[in-house]
């Protein structure tokens, strides 16, 4: 057996093995689709329209539930459904508030429910804004709704019992007339165009590949 020469080809090829076996090693792990659950505790669904040109009246929807898949390493957002519950609305007067509920306005007996759909949207990425075409239901209409989107940060929690969260902002425009919701419109009373204002931390669901 010629030594030299096993011993030169070994000599020539293990750098080429290591190198190989620590970019192995080094690699990152690539993620995948992970289910998320929006946190109706750090939910905020705000709407901001004119009143006869004095200014703005802002309001919110207290209740509202839902949840979506989102691939961190590709940034791409699936199967998105937030659902609204209609009848907690508050605008700070409980007489305003009477009149949103009734047929004037969201008609909470007939539709209790608000509901935005997106099957898939991105890429995003972090602190980039980037658009989200989705489906607004509102008052049994269904119609195309584009929101702005910035996904602001992804990381596990330091409150107990620390999840791991992703938090976002969005922001939209609709005209309620497009609904049927055509009271005050007319007479300029109450603007057509209404300003969505969301903000929104949702919970990455338990995985026991990751034990998180």
């Amino acid at each position: 057996m010629n030594h030299h020469r096993t011993f030169a080809t070994v000599a020539r090829v293990l750098p080429t093995l290591l190198a190989g076996a620590l970019l192995l090693a080094t690699a990152p792990v690539q993620a995948e689709p992970r289910q998320y659950v929006i946190d109706p505790e750090h939910l905020s669904i705000g709407f901001l329209t004119d009143h006869i040109g004095y200014a703005g009246t802002l309001g919110m929807f207290r209740k509202a539930e839902g949840s979506f898949t989102f691939d961190e390493e590709t940034g791409q957002l699936s199967n998105l459904r937030v659902v609204v519950d209609t009848a907690s609305v508050f605008t700070n007067n409980d007489r305003r508030d009477k009149h949103l509920r009734d047929d004037d306005f969201l008609d909470v007996k007939k539709h209790p429910q608000v509901v935005f759909a997106a099957a898939q949207g991105g890429p995003f990425r972090i602190g980039e804004s980037a658009p989200l075409a989705g489906e607004l239901t509102l008052l049994g209409v269904t119609l195309p709704l584009t929101l702005q989107v910035t996904w602001n940060k992804s990381a596990t929690s330091p409150v107990p019992p620390a999840p791991y969260v992703l938090g976002a902002s969005a922001r939209g425009t609709l005209k309620r007339s497009a609904f049927g919701m055509t009271y005050a419109v007319e007479n300029g009373w109450v603007d057509d165009d209404v300003e969505l204002i969301i903000e929104v931390e949702a919970r990455r669901q338990f995985d026991s590949k990751t034990q998180q």
